[in-house]
């Protein structure tokens, strides 16, 4: 059982209370990825015109993507010092770094202004963002499933991604009394602007709220911790094995969810040729869906256990995809891609619920944040953070606009591989227990 320092149990209330604090945090970094998938196409208008849409889109959208390509970095770098530090400190120090990149976006002028400069300025803030990011979402999971009252871990780490949710949820709704507001032209100058100032605005207060926390007790009384960076590293290269495991793991989930959140506006108006409210309202109810289906998933994984989600989800939608996508293309419509969407939402959340406790279980204790945040970065940089990218080249090379569910199947048939690695290995796997001894 976790101990408090004074040596009572924690009250729910105080536990509950740290959650929120911990999550504000993973909120805001994930509105802010959001944010610029939701605007792709008018963030392409203004930092990267063309005369195809379709390439200035394309742009865009690498640039959205090629900040996942700075995640297994910050992984390696921000999650060693997390590991060597403390998960209070270093969550600190990840939202500084968002709080640059978030700015620099928000801040830069457009390409009618500075030229050359506009773009380059803006594929540097995404930069950093995704440097900061490689180590959040792991820094986060660490921290909640250290906190965690015995037997419920599965509930309380799935509040990381839930969080994530009530992002997607701010950002849809925001955007979508936006587009009621103001015209098409007026979002397209300036109006895409609001969402990004507002993730600003309230920055300082998740500031308060994260310098608010307290040191794990886990991680306070860790046996061993790594004194140097190349001691980290060293240990992520020996245990080489459980991290593209890990790897594996995540791909179902993180394609899953950009497909459905961050791709969801840009396919919904660019090839469905649905209008800008109706796509954000079917957004908006996937974060509610998604905020709903994670914490059942959590819950479920500890009640049965974390493997039957982890075999079943990946291969529903393997099964389901693209049918679901033909039957949504043939005859495109609200209330069309809302189904489709929201049966994907429940594969990736009740899949993700037990997915993420499992990898903070499986993680050798003396690098677990440095591990997991690798195993979680490598995965959304090679699967999740391309996914608007590849999902857009695939349509323009077959006319397929179903395709993009061959990206999700392909997803989900590593991560089912990666089950089965898992459970092979989840036996003789190094990693201690999180609970502190009574």
């Amino acid at each position: 059982m976790t101990r408090s320092s004074a040596g009572a149990s924690p009250t729910r209330a105080t536990v509950i209370g740290k959650v929120l604090r911990v999550a504000s945090g993973n909120f805001l970094e994930q509105y802010d990825f959001f944010v610029y998938g939701f605007y792709a196409t008018y963030i392409a208008k203004a930092y990267f015109p063309n005369d195809s849409e379709t390439a200035s889109i394309m742009l865009s959208l690498a640039t959205f993507g090629i900040g996942f390509l700075m995640r297994p970095i910050g992984a390696i770098v921000l999650g060693a010092y997390i590991d060597r530090v403390g998960r209070r400190q270093g969550l600190l120090v990840t939202l500084g770094i968002m709080a640059i990149g978030t700015l620099t976006i928000t801040l830069t002028p457009d390409y009618s202004r500075i030229g050359l400069l506009a773009p380059l300025i803006v594929l540097a803030g995404r930069l950093l963002q995704g440097f900061s990011a490689g180590a959040e979402l792991g820094g986060v999971s660490v921290y909640l499933s250290e906190i965690a009252t015995p037997g419920h871990r599965g509930f309380y780490v799935s509040f990381q991604s839930a969080s994530q949710q009530v992002a997607v949820l701010a950002a849809a709704l925001l955007g979508f009394a936006l587009t009621l507001n103001m015209t098409e032209a007026e979002m397209a100058d300036w109006g895409w602007r609001i969402p990004l100032g507002v993730g600003c605005a309230i920055i300082p207060l998740i500031f308060w709220l994260r310098g608010s926390l307290q040191e794990t007790e886990v991680f306070e009384r860790m046996e061993h911790r790594p004194h140097s960076f190349r001691e980290v590293s060293a240990l992520l290269f020996a245990n080489f094995r459980p991290i593209l495991i890990g790897m594996m793991l995540v791909a179902f989930t993180t394609t899953s969810f950009y497909m459905i959140t961050a791709y969801t506006p840009t396919f919904g108006k660019a090839e469905l040729k649905l209008a800008p409210n109706a796509v954000l309202g079917v957004t908006a109810a996937v974060g509610l869906a998604n905020l709903l289906w994670l914490p059942v998933g959590g819950a479920l994984s500890d009640r049965i256990g974390r493997f039957p989600m982890l075999f079943a989800m990946p291969i529903a939608a393997l099964l389901t995809a693209y049918p679901l996508m033909s039957w949504l293309v043939d005859a495109p419509s609200f209330s069309r891609l809302l189904v489709t969407v929201l049966v994907l939402s429940t594969f990736y959340g009740i899949y993700n619920g037990s997915m993420v406790a499992f990898l903070t279980e499986f993680m050798p204790p003396s690098i677990r944040t440095a591990a997991f945040s690798l195993a979680y970065s490598l995965a959304t940089a090679v699967f999740g953070g391309f996914t608007p990218l590849v999902s857009t080249a695939l349509i323009k090379q077959t006319g397929d606009k179903a395709i993009p569910a061959a990206w999700l199947a392909f997803a989900a048939v590593v991560s089912i591989i990666g089950a089965v690695l898992a459970r092979r290995s989840h036996a003789r796997s190094r990693a201690a227990p999180l609970e502190l001894p009574a």
